[in-house]
Order: C-alpha cells, then sequence, then structure tokens
C-alpha cells in the first residue's frame, strides 16, 4: 500500500498531530518568515545568521532524532540481535504478547519477539538508551550549529568591519571615521536547560511529536541563555513563544474546537481520519445498511485480548478493522521503505486499544447522525467531507499565519519603531573591534 497524492492522503496528514509532516510545514512558514524579517529589519549578515539559525536548527529538529535512532539500531541493537522494530509496550499484557506472536506476519518476527520478550529487561535498557542517547545528540547538534553560526556571523562582521576601514582610509587618508556609538558585547552565558526524563516517560518515547518537544525544550532554553544582546534576548522570547503556541498547542485545540462547532451546529462528526471520511466503501456501508452488522462483530468482543486478536488477524473481514488500518490506528506492516501492506498487521508495534476501540464509537456516532439527519447519503458525505476539509485548512491557516506572518511582524515592528533598530551584534563586535584598533 503506498500512500498516493490524494485529497484525503493530504487532509489526512494535515490533521494528523502526531504526524511530523504538519509541524515541517509550519517550521517552513515560520522560518522563511523570521528570516525575511531579519533582512528587511538588518543587513545581509543579520539575514545570514537567521538564515543559518532557522533552516539549519529545522534540519537537525526535524532529521536528527531519527538519523541518531537508525544508527543506534544498526549499531546497538545490532550488536545484541535483537529486533529494534519491537515495541516495548506489547511486553505489557501476557495474553497479547502471545498473540503478537501467534499473529506475527513472519515466522523471523515471531522468533524475534519471543526473543525480544525473553531478554526484557536489557531490551528495555537499550530502549530507553536509544530514546535519550538519539534526543541528546540531536540536542548537541544544535549546540554545534550555534557556535559555528556564532563564529560565521563574528568572522562575516569582522570581514565588513576590515573592508569598510580600507575604503575609509583610501577616501580619507588615515583619519578614521568614528563610529556614532559604541556597545559592549552582551555575553552572559547561563548553563543550558537540562531535560528531565520523569513522568509519562512512555508518552515522549514513542510519539515522535513529543519527543520533539524534548529537543525544542533544550533549544529554547539554550537560544534564551546564549543570547548574545537583550535584542537577541527579545527576538528569541517572541520567536520561541509563538512557536511553542502554534506549533504544539494551538493546532489540537484549534482541532477539539471546530469538531465541537461541527457536532453542535451541524449535528455532524468530523473526528474520524480524512482517508476514513473519504472512502468510497465507508460511504457505502452507510447507504446499504451494512455498517450495523459490521459495527456489532467489532463490539462484540469485549475483553483485550479478543479485540486485539480480532483486529490484527489477517482473515477478519470486517470495514471498521479495515478503517482501522487505513487510519493507522493499526499499524501495518512495511514491505519497503515506501510501501506498506494492505492487510497485515505488524504485531511487533503497540496497538492502543483505547484508541481502537474509542474509533468504533466514533464510527458509531457518525451512523447515528446520518440516520437522525434525514439526508440522502450523498448529501450528508459531502456536508461531512466539506467540513472535514474546511478544519484541516482553517487549522493549518490560522498556524502557519500566526507562525510565518504574525510572530515576524510583531519582531519587525518592535525593531522598526523600538529605541535600537540597527543590528546589535554587529554593533557590538564593530565597537569592540574600533576600541582595539
Amino acid at each position: 500500500m503506498i500512500s498516493k497524492l490524494t485529497a484525503s492522503t493530504i487532509y489526512s496528514t494535515l490533521g494528523n498531530n502526531s504526524s511530523l509532516i504538519p509541524l515541517g510545514i509550519k517550521d517552513v512558514a515560520n522560518s522563511c518568515g523570521l528570516t525575511a524579517a531579519s533582512y528587511i529589519a538588518g543587513d545581509k549578515v543579520e539575514g545570514k545568521d537567521r538564515f543559518i539559525d532557522e533552516f539549519g536548527t529545522q534540519a537537525i529538529w526535524l532529521g536528527g532524532i531519527p538519523a541518531y535512532k537508525y544508527l543506534l539500531d544498526k549499531t546497538l541493537f545490532k550488536h545484541f540481535k535483537l529486533d529494534s522494530e519491537i515495541d516495548v509496550r506489547i511486553f505489557k499484557d501476557k495474553e497479547i504478547l502471545s498473540l503478537a506472536k501467534q499473529f506475527a506476519p513472519t515466522e523471523e518476527i515471531a522468533q524475534n519477539i519471543t526473543k525480544a520478550a525473553e531478554k526484557q529487561k536489557l531490551f528495555k535498557s537499550l530502549t530507553m538508551a536509544k530514546f535519550v542517547a538519539s534526543t541528546a545528540l540531536t540536542a548537541l547538534s544544535y549546540f554545534g550549529l550555534t557556535k559555528f553560526r556564532h563564529k560565521y556571523t563574528e568572522n562575516q562582521i569582522k570581514k565588513d568591519y576590515i573592508e569598510n576601514k580600507k575604503k575609509n582610509a583610501e577616501q580619507f587618508g588615515s583619519r578614521e571615521i568614528p563610529f556614532s556609538s559604541k556597545f559592549s558585547a552582551f555575553h552572559n552565558y547561563k548553563k543550558s536547560a537540562q531535560v528531565s526524563f520523569t513522568g509519562g516517560i512512555q508518552d515522549f518515547m514513542f510519539n515522535p511529536v513529543k519527543n520533539l518537544m524534548i529537543v525544542d525544550g533544550v533549544i529554547t532554553g539554550e537560544r534564551l541563555s546564549h543570547s548574545r544582546n537583550p535584542q537577541d534576548f527579545m527576538g528569541y522570547v517572541i520567536k520561541e513563544g509563538s512557536f511553542w503556541a502554534f506549533m504544539y498547542f494551538a493546532g489540537p485545540l484549534i482541532a477539539k474546537a471546530l469538531e465541537k462547532h461541527s457536532e453542535k451546529v451541524n449535528n455532524k462528526s468530523i473526528d474520524l481520519d480524512a482517508r476514513v471520511i473519504e472512502n468510497e466503501k465507508f460511504k457505502e456501508a452507510f447507504k446499504n445498511g451494512s455498517l450495523k452488522e459490521q459495527l456489532e462483530k467489532f463490539k462484540s468482543n469485549t475483553t483485550d485480548a479478543d479485540i486485539y486478536k480480532f483486529s490484527v488477524n489477517p482473515e477478519t473481514d470486517n470495514l471498521i478493522v479495515d478503517m482501522a488500518k487505513k487510519s493507522d490506528i493499526l499499524p501495518m506492516m512495511k514491505t519497503s521503505m515506501f510501501k506498506k501492506s494492505d492487510t497485515v498487521v505488524d504485531t511487533r508495534k503497540y496497538v492502543d486499544l483505547d484508541d481502537l476501540k474509542g474509533f468504533g464509537a466514533k464510527i458509531e456516532k457518525l451512523l447515528n447522525q446520518y440516520e437522525q439527519s434525514g439526508e440522502d447519503i450523498d448529501t450528508f458525505f459531502k456536508s461531512v467531507r466539506k467540513l472535514k476539509r474546511a478544519s484541516v485548512i482553517k487549522n493549518m491557516g490560522a498556524c502557519i499565519g500566526a507562525l510565518g506572518v504574525l510572530a515576524p511582524a510583531i519582531m519587525l515592528m518592535i525593531r522598526k519603531f523600538g529605541n535600537n533598530s540597527e543590528y546589535q551584534v554587529k554593533k557590538d563586535i564593530e565597537a569592540k573591534l574600533d576600541s582595539q584598533a
């Protein structure tokens, strides 16, 4: 199953708060806006400094953790001959662990699960080590970028300073052209923010977005504590404040608000994945009345073990399970880097049974709304799909607008209408060079 670029996959991806793709899009908008504002507010040197900071950080931020985890998988886990694809959370329930082995896609995977289960203490330690090491190494990579950026910007300013001095000397002889004002460099370095791995650690370990939040916490602390002057500090206060607000918190809150509004005003739930709402097979089940029977079969499994077995069994023919597979609630087996199976669940992965049960409840609620609406199937689904698409567009639009336009505009206005509109870092370095001349 290759994810084709269709309306359903686009809206599904953009509306997924656990996906890195929406974060990447938001961050590109933020980086472009802030870089443009720096070129407008300052000069070429400030623009380059901001460009390196924003886009260099973005590369490390999005690619660092996956890259380091991949390296650790190929070295640490390979050394102990353990399958790094196995999720330690499948060890929690003995019945589910047994079913994971029974319905493993291949005999090799079943053996790997058995081996990992027999060495649970070691496997859990390696998993924790991978999480800590990949997060720490990503943060260290950012520290390296910051040192490079500061040094690069300082060298560029020194280079321009020397060239301007030479031009002035050629034009005015040996007489110096004094700077209008002099500032001492601001070097109030503090200890970088320390990351604490306590409470709800698994939520951060296995959620890629929350894993990034730890890295961002370190980046934010580093940026604020290692600001080169008050102007630099205030810029980061605005940048980091807006980043945290609209990158992590506003999206889910806006989505929930739009979902509640749709249900209250239109009596239509839009909290299902777009790939389900846009699916014609799903729509047809509403029309021919087969969905009720499918729901009853799904709900007849009452225990966690029964639900798990019913869902991961490749022989199960049930629309609810099929839609859960399309929504990534059930993790599908990868057949290649970009391709997944349509039917086979990867039992090495963790299945959140609460999410799965909630998924069935959401479908049942939408079915009840359809039956109460008095609308024909085409009118009902056209409205639901339109509301879902609009909610995703509004959500992404609000976050992109805030990060790419509003935050840079605020920074630009503070610079343009404040007491010090010039690039302070450049003034500090030039003043220092001038005093040494």
